[in-house]
Formats: structure tokens, C-alpha cells, sequence
């Protein structure tokens, strides 16, 4: 569960209203959810997942049930593999006083966004291309412009990684400052090499014969999946000479 700060200027909360900069958000929320970024929450936002309070200069500032309900939106992607566009349902649904089961987003037999999600244990992260393109508001020629530059790849036919849902977003929102998917290729060939460099490093654990080891190939991947984030964050903000808040 997350701990929301209390308030008091070491944390970067408003010590008479309680509410909290975007930095101490990503600062609560990093404690469950390492690879969170301050591009991320803001995308929520923009998909109206959250409604932070603006201050007169422009300011986001967030309540502490901004902070949980951000928590629980993270939630429901990491370990439902929802799109956002079900997580929005059911939100409301829980504002609307209804008990709603919580849905698991399944393997999608035919990649039809009308397809009703089923549980099928480990393969679960999936989303069928019907379900993306409902999820990420585009359309086929969009997609297959992204998919032309590398941007989003699909495991098999007609389905993706459930965290295509995420890529999608975040092109869109990029789009909208002007920096177009063609940009990203460079971004893209990064990402693998940054990939390529964890798997090689873990490698050995995944092909030992005990289960345990390579139950602990997983959370290493995790691990420096969290790490080299963070080290890419770092390394553009230096770039660029900025500092994010």
C-alpha cells in the first residue's frame, strides 16, 4: 500500500493544503513501482485517469487520493495487464458505488476490441491488436506507421505485449510537442541495445536447471530493467542541461 507524505517542505508537499508536486508523487509511487516517470503520470493525466489541482502559474499538485489512485491504476497495468481504456471503466464504476469484479486482460483469440477478457495465467500480458488500437485511441494507418518505424512490434500475429498500451501513449503525447515516430527510431534501437546488454547479463541464471535460479533470473531482469531507466533518465536530463521536478 502506498504511504502518502503527510506534508512540510522535505517532500515537496504544501505544508498548509497537504497537496504535492509531481516530483514527491513519482518520489511515493517509485517505493512500489521503480519504473514510473514523471512522463508517465502525466500521461494518466491526459488519458483523464487523474485530475490533479493546477496552481495559478500552472502547477500540477496532487492530493493524497490522487496519489492513490494513481497507485492503483499502476496496479491494475502491472499485475491485470489492463488497457486503459478498462481501467477508466472500472474506476467509474467504483465511483458509482458498484462492486465490480476486477477484470484480467487474456490471450484474445482473434485481436477483436470487443473480445471479453480472460485469465489464462502466464499468459495474460497480451492484448490483441483490436484491444490496442480501442486503448490508444488510433487507427490502422497510424499503427502501421509505428510498427513501419519499429516503434511497436507484435509478439505474434494480431497481438502484443500488454506494455504496447504504455508505448502507444507515450508516441501520442510525444507527437502532440511535434516530435514525430520517425524521431523515435533512434530512441527505439537504444531500448534494444539497453535490452540486449540485461539479457546477456542474466542469461546464465535463465538457462540453470534450478527453478529457484531462475525465478531469481526474473527479478534481476526487473531489476536492471529498473536501474538502466533511471540511468537513461538521468543521462538526457544531463543532456539537456534540465532537471525534472
Amino acid at each position: 500500500m502506498l504511504q502518502t507524505p503527510s506534508g512540510g517542505a522535505g517532500n515537496g508537499a504544501a505544508a498548509d493544503t497537504g497537496l504535492m508536486s509531481i516530483g514527491a508523487v513519482l518520489n511515493v509511487l517509485r517505493e512500489e513501482f521503480p519504473e514510473v516517470t514523471i512522463s508517465k503520470i502525466r500521461f494518466l493525466e491526459s488519458e483523464g485517469l487523474i485530475e490533479p489541482q493546477r496552481t495559478p502559474s500552472g502547477y500540477r499538485k496532487f492530493s493524497g487520493g490522487d496519489v492513490e489512485r494513481l497507485g492503483h491504476v499502476l496496479r491494475m497495468q502491472r499485475d491485470h495487464y489492463l488497457p486503459l481504456k478498462v481501467i477508466r471503466e472500472h474506476l467509474a464504476a467504483m465511483e458509482r458505488g458498484e462492486a465490480v469484479p476486477l477484470p484480467v486482460l487474456g490471450r484474445p483469440g482473434d485481436g477483436e476490441a470487443g473480445d471479453e477478457p480472460v485469465s489464462e495465467g502466464p499468459t495474460a500480458a497480451r492484448i490483441g491488436r483490436g484491444q490496442l488500437l480501442a486503448a490508444a485511441g488510433v487507427d490502422e494507418r497510424t499503427l502501421a506507421e509505428w510498427e513501419s518505424y519499429g516503434l511497436l512490434t507484435p509478439v505474434e500475429d494480431g497481438v502484443y505485449d500488454a506494455e504496447a498500451v504504455t508505448v502507444a501513449g507515450l508516441i501520442t503525447e510525444l507527437g502532440r510537442s511535434g516530435i514525430e515516430p520517425r524521431h523515435l527510431r533512434a530512441m527505439k534501437a537504444a531500448a534494444d541495445r539497453e535490452a540486449g546488454l540485461v539479457d546477456q547479463v542474466v542469461a546464465p541464471l535463465k538457462r540453470h536447471r534450478n527453478p529457484q535460479t531462475r525465478a531469481h533470473a526474473e527479478a534481476r531482469t526487473k531489476e536492471l530493467a529498473a536501474l538502466t531507466v533511471k540511468l537513461h533518465a538521468a543521462l538526457v536530463q544531463s543532456a539537456l542541461g534540465v532537471r525534472l521536478p
